[in-house]
């Protein structure tokens, strides 16, 4: 017997709904985060006590709605871990960083998810989560509030957490 707990499989229709959701998390975090080069980096706690990243660099443009993906497996595996930290059976918290580049210094801000979507960060705890630890030679950014995503749902059913 492992020590470590076993993932149970959420049914089909479950991965479907967040699939739905997370493609709308992702388009709304876009259109909040406005034209540019950003890189969304995401990291998930499974109930199974593994931690589980994901990042993926894109280009975003709004006037016409363009996105271009730097590696889209990457792109995809972050998708896919948004999707699974979203319908939330099997995933017990997890955080998404959007850092878009900008001059003299990049500029961050974080969500957390919470109740199947995306809630912006504390500004405190976003700087937290960012600090580079003492000796790692890192980039260092301003963080900034998140703004708040609005959801929409073609109906409560829609809701992965409903």
């Amino acid at each position: 017997m492992s020590a470590r707990p076993e993932l149970v499989r959420p049914d089909d229709a479950a991965i479907a709904t967040a699939a739905r959701c997370a493609l709308r998390a992702i388009a709304a975090l876009l259109q909040a985060l406005g034209d540019g080069e950003h890189t969304l980096s995401l990291v998930a706690d499974r109930t199974d006590d593994v931690m589980i990243p994901a990042r993926a660099d894109v280009s975003f443009g709004g006037a016409p709605a363009r996105l271009t993906v730097l590696d889209s497996d990457e792109f995809q595996a972050l998708c896919t871990l948004l999707t699974f930290a979203l319908e939330g059976s099997t995933v017990r918290r997890a955080l998404l960083v959007a850092t878009t580049a900008t001059e003299p210094q990049p500029r961050a801000c974080g969500w957390t998810v919470r109740h199947g979507w995306l809630h912006p960060m504390d500004t405190a705890d976003m700087r937290r989560a960012v600090t580079p630890c003492s000796g790692v030679n890192a980039v260092h950014r301003q963080v900034y509030t998140a703004p708040v995503l609005t959801q929409h749902a073609d109906n409560d059913e829609e809701s992965p957490r409903a």
